[in-house]
């Protein structure tokens, strides 16, 4: 069964088909006009579309086919100890899933490096518990400039770049964002550790590119975790009719 996954977030739209044979490729598209004028072309059997910020109704004025939309209603292969599941974003919840499907046993922290940073918690119970959410790094470079008056927009370099004593003010800046992330991500872990020791840990996002030399034994980079973890909810939603 071929399945397609949309994946509407706040800056990109990404897609991949999956099968039961190969890994999927990620594909990026700047209009919904153009996914579906993509998704035309596809022969598929099912699709899932996840949207943090459009509404249905518009989104079957422009996808002309078939698919299922996830909502806080649609069911999921884990359960939900979330104290206000209606405000949860399906992001989040899709992110523990592809976790949970990674990693089959054990708790789990999955940590989405994307417009904000999220970090949610899946225990070995199969439960989401919850987690936290920061600014994510482009949302930090133009909080600075946006909200002072003498720091410029800083764009983020080449890795090999980044000091942790910047020498002047963009590299400052560009310490401050990285070093603040990387501690911030180091630091959610080892605490979340001192509760659940046996705890797996994966990063995921657009930007987990410039974290990945934070992998260890119980951290894992895994790009498009979120996708899994939609694919995962679409053929447990199939299965259950």
């Amino acid at each position: 069964m071929k399945r397609l996954i949309v994946d509407i977030g706040n800056s990109r739209i990404k897609s991949a088909v999956f099968d039961e044979n190969n890994s999927p490729e990620a594909r990026n598209f700047e209009r919904l006009e153009d996914l579906a004028a993509y998704a035309n072309k596809l022969n598929f059997d099912a699709c899932l579309v996840s949207s943090v910020n459009q509404d249905n109704e518009l989104l079957k004025e422009i996808l002309a086919f078939e698919y299922l939309y996830l909502t806080k209603d649609t069911p999921l292969p884990i359960a939900n100890g979330y104290e206000s599941p209606e405000t949860l974003g399906v992001d989040r919840k899709a992110a523990v899933v592809g976790a949970r499907a990674n990693f089959p046993i054990g708790n789990l922290l999955a940590i989405d490096l994307g417009t904000c940073i999220t970090f949610d918690f899946l225990d070995d119970q199969n439960v989401y518990q919850g987690g936290g959410i920061s600014p994510g790094m482009s949302m930090r470079f133009r909080a600075m400039h946006q909200q002072t008056a003498r720091l410029p927009l800083v764009n983020f370099p080449n890795l090999e770049q980044i000091q942790l004593i910047g020498k002047h003010t963009e590299g400052c800046m560009q310490s401050g964002v990285y070093h603040g992330i990387r501690f911030e991500i180091e630091g959610f872990v080892d605490a979340l550790k001192q509760q659940h020791q046996d705890l797996k840990v994966i990063i995921c996002g657009g930007d987990s590119i410039y974290f990945e030399t934070l992998t260890k034994d119980h951290i894992f980079v895994i790009p498009n975790l979120v996708l899994y973890g939609l694919d995962r909810i679409l053929t447990y939603n199939v299965n259950k009719k």
